[in-house]
């Protein structure tokens, strides 16, 4: 095209310079010669048009080049932070390959529940509102750390926490783990076992398995656990499985009724303190003699003492067994605590505290399920003593989701809160 240009103008100069030549002989020339002059006049005329037109359009195309070219400079960039974009993305994804070669897993289960109670001589009540999450922090097959923090809507509206249980876990082989901080008692099963709302099958706790009944609740020290086969290899051999340990032990509750000082409880939270100075040690073995029974044994002993008093002996009991047998699931307990006498007590006497169960429960069609227990619980207080006939309608929403209903007949001294009987429904879930 920038030829083509040149052409023209040297041609449209040519005869722009002849133009004069023409203009000083026209007066000699005749008619013809000045039309040939016009004509020349109107080509070159023309000629201008034309070359400024040609002008024009380099000038445009040369305008649109510069255009694309900063396009392509524009398109260039965008492509390369495409690429640094792209090559971040896989950066990171490879990153997050190592987490499937981790050593460390990190786990969060637990349980919640919610309630109605409508008892006797009381208001009827929604209640029994609990969140309990479980977490787990495991450091490859050698160590756990697990804890469960207990939250409770309390008859005030307000909130209560508590940490149920925190604990160190190491796994010193395939048959033993060693256990360090505050966990749950190892005597006996429902304690330890069973008191989760979603995987105890009735609303309500045995009477005396509560928090400061016959059976502990809590112990704060080390504690060495775990199970070994004791016949041939495989689901039809004799299997132990055991739990001991040592803690700061229990505190005694005192109180004052009718002008005399009594032992009220034996408080078994777990203290991160030991006021007699003693420790307490036991555990529990039980064994497994066929699938689907186990025969469990408890037991401790050591000192404990009302604060500025003595110390005095404390000494535990217990069997329990369960047994799972086609739909049927067969289980009971029993446990005792008892704190001996002391001459120079406020309370010199012997003080024992003692409960069993037995319960039953056979699945019936379309998920449900029915429930049966009885407890007797008893006290040096009166006021604590009580029998109970509990029977329940569960119904299985999921595997791990249960509604509850039960009704408890309730035999204490009349007047108490014990001998009301009482309607309770929940619901369940474990995560």
């Amino acid at each position: 095209m920038k030829n083509l240009l040149f052409r023209t103008s040297a041609i449209a100069i040519i005869m722009l310079g002849a133009t004069p030549a023409l203009a000083q002989t026209g007066g000699t020339q005749d008619n013809q010669e000045f039309q040939a002059n016009q004509e020349l006049l109107s080509r070159i005329e023309r000629l201008e048009a034309e070359l400024a037109a040609l002008r024009t359009a380099v000038q445009q195309s040369t305008q649109n080049i510069t255009t694309a070219i900063e396009t392509a400079d524009e398109a260039q960039a965008t492509a390369n932070k495409a690429q640094k974009a792209v090559k971040k993305v896989a950066k990171v994804a490879k990153s997050a390959e190592e987490w499937k070669n981790t050593n460390s897993i990190i786990h969060l289960a637990g349980y919640a529940s919610a309630g109605y109670t409508n008892k006797q001589n009381a208001n009827d009540t929604f209640n029994q509102v609990q969140f309990s999450p479980i977490f787990h922090y495991q450091y490859k097959d050698k160590v756990l750390l697990e804890s469960e923090v207990e939250f409770k809507v309390l008859e005030d509206g307000s909130t209560s926490v508590g940490l149920e249980y925190l604990t160190i876990d190491v796994n010193l082989n395939d048959y033993a783990t060693l256990v360090m901080g505050r966990f749950i008692s190892p005597v006996g099963q429902f304690r330890q076992n069973i008191h989760p709302s979603w995987i105890n099958k009735l609303p309500s706790a045995p009477s005396g398995f509560g928090h400061d009944g016959a059976a502990p609740s809590a112990e704060l020290g080390i504690q060495l656990r775990g199970a070994v086969p004791l016949g041939a290899v495989g689901d039809s051999g004799l299997r132990m499985n055991y739990a001991v340990y040592v803690g700061n032990g229990p505190e005694l509750e005192l109180e004052v009724e009718g002008g005399v000082t009594e032992i009220h409880g034996i408080g078994t939270a777990g203290f991160g303190r030991d006021i007699d100075g003693n420790k307490v040690a036991g555990g529990r073995v039980g064994f497994i003699p066929i699938p689907k029974l186990e025969i469990g044994l408890s037991g401790a002993m050591g000192d404990t003492a009302i604060p500025m008093e003595a110390d005095r002996s404390y000494r535990i009991l217990g069997a329990d067994f369960a047994y799972q047998w086609k739909k049927f699931d067969f289980r009971g307990e029993y446990v005792q605590q008892e704190v001996g006498a002391l001459s120079s007590s406020v309370a010199p006497e012997t003080w024992m505290w003692e409960s069993w169960y037995m319960q039953g429960a056979y699945r019936l069609p379309r998920n449900f399920e029915a429930v049966v227990r009885y407890t007797d619980y008893n006290s040096p207080h009166s006021s604590q003593r009580q029998e109970q006939w509990a029977v329940g309608l569960n119904y299985l929403i999921a595997p791990q989701v249960i509604a509850k209903i039960a009704y408890e007949f309730n035999a204490g001294v009349v007047g108490r809160d014990t001998d009301d009987n009482r309607f309770l429904a929940q619901l369940a879930y474990g995560f």
